[in-house]
Formats: structure tokens, C-alpha cells, sequence
């Protein structure tokens, strides 16, 4: 009996503790802090020489950081500036910049308040969704009313166009999906807008016909499930030592109805995931009779180019020699070893680093080659190439010259942006889906020393083939695919299948 008691005592003082350190450990979370003037200058200044003598973006498109930095500074002057508002300010203004791989983190407050449901994008709406328990199914949180109008009277596109500051000049369709997903985090956003967020919210929800329905919504401390088709796809979220199990890579090959299915969810390198390359090489041998094949790459978030390269040995013919992907580095010249390097590794190389069958590829690339911006010479390095050279890359391989399809979408990011510009308009390739969130930056990280604001940009300028950059444009698709409602409530997939059935009715 004593023991008992003695045990439930011990256990409340145990809770008691527990419940005492998480609300410090909360309170010290959301602790503001408060910056100096003098902080203020010196991080500014160590910024402005970073984006000075590195960033490959600033100045392109016009925006002068320089006029909002001081502009700022004299703010901070008159009035007590937080992190968190530093922070905002920063990642506004590296924003605008429209480097794709930049950003500025370890400003973000711990929120407490969440909407309680999430919401998904649907063509320029914004749809009301939740998860049905114990599925992985989305619903409309209300079928008569499906698309959100506005909250807290604030029309919802004046909301969405804010709310992303560090992705403001990314592709339309990349803004717009992460921007929706976002307004879950309501107490965020209204931070970012500073706005007072009241509790309950109003929101007004619509549907086709116009008709309005104004609601009151009490806000919730634990978070809805958010709508994300990687959340609920299991090619997601794996370890990187996972691609070498073969159990594992069953699920990213099919060969059903002589098409081909290869699923791509992380550009993985080829020294960390030997087991993926091998399957896929395996696989390739295999599908060598199929009458098409599909590379799907939506949601993948990027990585190194190692795939891209494995590919191209089957979907090059050896014959043929391409340039894919222009690029210049930006740093101190002429560029040192280690900044030759880390160009290599992404396969690009400078003229003179190429074979005279290249070099007579790039001559005749480069008379027809027309990038957006003339750089300056005196800061950014000479052309660096991405040429795929048939003779080279389809060593132990055969030429897959039956029609490839690239399935994209507006997650495709980074080194998987890549990929679809590289195989963009090669022979029987076509990009299917949509919009790509295009980014090819070599980027480098920094920390400011007195707010210890960490953030990252990039260091290189990434041409497309028809001299479009890849940052803030993307690679559009040949085939123009959608979602359907059903694929946003994870009911079918709807681009896939609609891929599938243009390849029957084509080669049937």
C-alpha cells in the first residue's frame, strides 16, 4: 500500500516536473530578442559583402537590396527591432533577389495556433480539405462551399501573395501550392502580415456560383494533417541508405502493358545509393522491348546530377553529342581548383576542358545561344558546359529510341529541375505535367555573426538550352497535365493515368 502511494507521488512530481520544463523550454523558444543598431549595421554590412563578391543573382533583375538595407537602417535607428522582424526583413529582401536557393532561417517564431484543417490547390483556387481518419484520403471540409474567399476580411490572393517572402519571384504554379499548404499555420502568417490574429477567425467560403458563406472558426493548438502528396506517397521520405535495398526499390520500377515506369524521389548520388543505380541499370535491360517509358519526377526536391547522367547513356545515341546546360560562376577569377571542382561534379566543364567533338558541339550551340543576361566579365567565369557526349556516356549501355516521357510538376526542384530541362526537346523525349520550380544555383551558406541569422545563396548563374534561366522560370511541359480533384483528394492519380492512357492510345 505505502509503496503504491509513495509511486503515484513520485509519478505527479515527475508530470509536474516535465510540464514546468517544457513551459520554460517553450517560453525560451518564443523569447523575444531584440537587436541593436549596431547589430543591425554590422550584419548588414556582412551581408551586403557576401552578396557582393558571391551571389550569382543580385543585380540581375533590377532589384537594389542596397536602397532597402539602409532604408532599414535608419529604421532601427527610432525603433527597438526584434530577430524575428530582422529576420523577416532579410528573407523579404534576399527574396527579391530571385535566387531560388537562397534563404535566411533562425528568425522563425514557435507558433501555438493552427487553423484546423488544411487546404490544397486547385487550378487559382484554394481548396478547404481534411484527411478522413485513418486514411489517406482527403474530403472537402464543406462540398457546397469547397474553395476559400477570404479571412479575417483580407481576400484570400492578397493573403497568398505575401505569406512567402523568401519565394516571392518563384514560378507562379511553386508559389501558389506552397502558399496554399501554408495558410494551415495560421498564427505564421498573420506574424509575416503583421497582423493582430483574433480567435475565432472569420473566413468566408464560396463555390462556383458565387454564392458566399461567412464562418467562425475557433483555432487549434495541435496541427491538421497537411495536404501533401509526398506525405502519403511511401517513394518518399527514405533514408538515402534505403535505395540500396532491393525490397525497397521494387516499388519505383513497373513494367505493365509494355510501358515503362521509373519513379525518381531524390536525385541520389551515385557513391551513396550504388544499389539504385545497379537496379536501374537492371531494370533498363529489361524494359529494352517496351514500347515507352516514363521518368516521373514530381515532388522530388532536387539532390546531384548522378541520374541525370545514368539516363542519358540510354536516351542518347551514341552518335549524337548535346549541350544542355550553360552556366557561369560567380567568385574570384580565374576560379581556383576547388570552385572548378564543384563545377565538375555537376558535369560542367569549360570549353577547353572539352574534346574537339564537344568543342564542335558547343560552337555550334553557342551561334544560336541567346541567355537573358550579358554578365560582367570581370566577375563571373567564362561558359561552363553540360554537353552529353553519346560515344562517352552510353558505354555498356544500348540506345533507348522508343518515345520517353518526363513527368514534372511545380515541386520539381533543384537537380530534378534539371533533368527535365536537360531532356527537354531531345529526340523522342517529351515533359509532361507542369510547370517546373526550376533552380540550378552551386550554393554556399553563411551566418551573420551578431543576430546569427543563418541563410544561403548561390554562387552560379544556370542557363536552360533556349537561354532562359532556370531560377524563378522553370522548364515548361510539351504535354500540359493537371490535377484533377480526385488526385487532390489522393483518390487516383490522375496525371499518371492520364499519361498512361495517351501512350495506349498512341502505341496500342
Amino acid at each position: 500500500m505505502f509503496g503504491g502511494k509513495l509511486i503515484r507521488s513520485l509519478m505527479k512530481y515527475y508530470l509536474l516536473i516535465l510540464l514546468i520544463t517544457f513551459s520554460i523550454s517553450s517560453h525560451g523558444q518564443n523569447k523575444i530578442e531584440y537587436l541593436s543598431n549596431t547589430d543591425i549595421q554590422k550584419d548588414l554590412a556582412y551581408l551586403h559583402e557576401i552578396l557582393q563578391s558571391k551571389s550569382s543573382y543580385q543585380g540581375l533583375n533590377g532589384y537594389d537590396y542596397q536602397k532597402d538595407f539602409n532604408s532599414y537602417l535608419k529604421l532601427s535607428k527610432s525603433q527597438k527591432v526584434t530577430k524575428y522582424d530582422f529576420g523577416l526583413f532579410l528573407a523579404k529582401a534576399i527574396g527579391k533577389i530571385g535566387d531560388r536557393h537562397s534563404f535566411i532561417k533562425e528568425y522563425e517564431i514557435k507558433d501555438s495556433l493552427y487553423l484546423p484543417f488544411a487546404f490544397a490547390p486547385y487550378k487559382s483556387k484554394v481548396l478547404i480539405v481534411n484527411q478522413i481518419a485513418n486514411e489517406k484520403e482527403f474530403k472537402l471540409l464543406d462540398p457546397k462551399f469547397p474553395y476559400l474567399k477570404s479571412i479575417n476580411n483580407i481576400p484570400i490572393e492578397k493573403v497568398l501573395s505575401q505569406i512567402l517572402p523568401g519565394e516571392v519571384l518563384s514560378p507562379k504554379l511553386a508559389y501558389q501550392t506552397n502558399a496554399v499548404r501554408g495558410l494551415r499555420d495560421i498564427e505564421s502568417v498573420f506574424r509575416s502580415l503583421k497582423i493582430e490574429l483574433p480567435n475565432p477567425v472569420s473566413i468566408v467560403i464560396t463555390n462556383d456560383a458565387g454564392v458566399d458563406k461567412e464562418i467562425k472558426v475557433n483555432l487549434v493548438t495541435k496541427k491538421a494533417k497537411l495536404w501533401d502528396e509526398r506525405f502519403y506517397n511511401g517513394a518518399f521520405g527514405l533514408k538515402e541508405e534505403q535505395y540500396n535495398d532491393k525490397a525497397i526499390l521494387n516499388k519505383f520500377f513497373k513494367l505493365e502493358n509494355n510501358i515503362g515506369y521509373i519513379q525518381i524521389a531524390d536525385m541520389l548520388a551515385k557513391e551513396n545509393a550504388p544499389g539504385f543505380f545497379d537496379y536501374l541499370n537492371n531494370y533498363m535491360l529489361s524494359a529494352k522491348q517496351s514500347k515507352a517509358l516514363i521518368i516521373d519526377v514530381r515532388d522530388n526536391g532536387g539532390g546531384t546530377r548522378d541520374i541525370v547522367q545514368e539516363l542519358a547513356g540510354y536516351f542518347i545515341h551514341p552518335d549524337s553529342v548535346y549541350v544542355v546546360n550553360v552556366t557561369q560562376q560567380r567568385g574570384k577569377l580565374p576560379l581556383d581548383e576547388d570552385a572548378k571542382e564543384g563545377l565538375h561534379s555537376r558535369f560542367l566543364f569549360s570549353k577547353n576542358e572539352l574534346d574537339s567533338r564537344e568543342q564542335g558541339a558547343v560552337g555550334r550551340f553557342m551561334t544560336s545561344f541567346k541567355p537573358m543576361y550579358d554578365l560582367d566579365k570581370s566577375r563571373f567565369s567564362e561558359y561552363y558546359y553540360h554537353v552529353l557526349n553519346g560515344q562517352k556516356i552510353a558505354k555498356g549501355k544500348y540506345h533507348y529510341d522508343k518515345p520517353v516521357y518526363i513527368l514534372a510538376n511545380e515541386r520539381t526542384f533543384s537537380a530534378a529541375s534539371i533533368l527535365v530541362s536537360v531532356f527537354k526537346d531531345l529526340p523522342n523525349i517529351k515533359v509532361v505535367g507542369v510547370n517546373t520550380d526550376g533552380s540550378s544555383g552551386n550554393s554556399e551558406r553563411f551566418e551573420l555573426p551578431n543576430s546569427k541569422l543563418r541563410g544561403k545563396i548561390s554562387t552560379m548563374v544556370s542557363y536552360q538550352k533556349n537561354g532562359k534561366l532556370l531560377d524563378g522560370i522553370g522548364t515548361e511541359p510539351d504535354i500540359l497535365i493537371e490535377r484533377s480533384m480526385d488526385q487532390i483528394f489522393m483518390k487516383e492519380d490522375f496525371q499518371l493515368k492520364t499519361l498512361l492512357d495517351k501512350i495506349k492510345q498512341k502505341y496500342n
